[in-house]
């Protein structure tokens, strides 16, 4: 629920903050987002939608901790994001693949940085492949996948990692629209997976509502939550 935390929230935002220096030589700071408080409980998937610069992309760097709130409190199952918080998952609007990697070694990436043995990796990071419908093209490079079949292989390697808290910022935005419902019901398929807790920022109102669970509506720059 907005503004009313919990013991069992795996996110939480609670009176947050977040101003920046709009120019590089100015000294008065352009407030981003302005008491901003919400919660998520596990395995819930809420969407953030409002204006553009509104903040939503700026309450994902906050959980991520790519960046601090100026003040109010960002949690993370009851602790305080001070830091990169490794124990998440982040999807961007651009897929990000490694160029120099195929598709199979892509979607390991993660799952080498845990240390997981080779052959583990690999049987899993095989069969979110073909979840998605990429099997045959394990092989091949980011330059000779689509667009489409990039953004899949971006979102698995994200989601095989198995984090209990998955960031989305915008990840279906570049795509066209039988693209967009295609992969929409395909992220619907792999979260019922393990069900990790979704943000997921979006301008579009109708992916919005086919997608969560939550829809948080914010207002205009300063950013802060209309409805919920």
């Amino acid at each position: 629920m907005q503004g009313v935390p919990h013991a069992e929230d795996a996110v939480c935002f609670r009176d947050v903050y977040k101003a920046f220096i709009a120019r590089e030589r100015s000294k008065t700071p352009m407030l981003a987002l302005e008491d901003v408080s919400f919660s998520a409980a596990p395995g819930e998937f809420v969407s953030l939608v409002g204006p553009s610069g509104c903040g939503k992309s700026t309450c994902l760097n906050l959980l991520a901790g790519l960046d601090q709130p100026s003040s109010g409190d960002v949690e993370h199952h009851g602790q305080a994001v001070r830091g990169v918080n490794t124990r998440i998952g982040y999807i961007t609007q651009d897929d990000n693949l490694l160029p120099w990697r195929s598709l199979l070694a892509n979607v390991e990436l993660g799952l080498e940085f845990k240390k997981v043995p080779r052959e583990e990796r690999r049987r899993r990071a095989q069969e979110f492949i073909e979840i998605v419908g990429l099997a045959g093209f394990e092989n091949h490079y980011p330059h000779e996948l689509s667009g489409g079949m990039r953004k899949r292989g971006g979102i698995i390697r994200t989601l095989v990692y198995e984090s209990d808290v998955v960031l989305m910022d915008e990840p279906f935005g570049p795509l066209d629209a039988q693209t967009r419902v295609i992969l929409q019901a395909e992220l619907l398929k792999l979260w019922e997976r393990n069900r990790p807790t979704v943000l997921f920022v979006t301008h579009d109102l109708v992916e919005a509502s086919a997608l969560s669970d939550r829809i948080l509506v914010f207002t205009s720059s300063p950013g802060t939550i209309k409805r919920d």
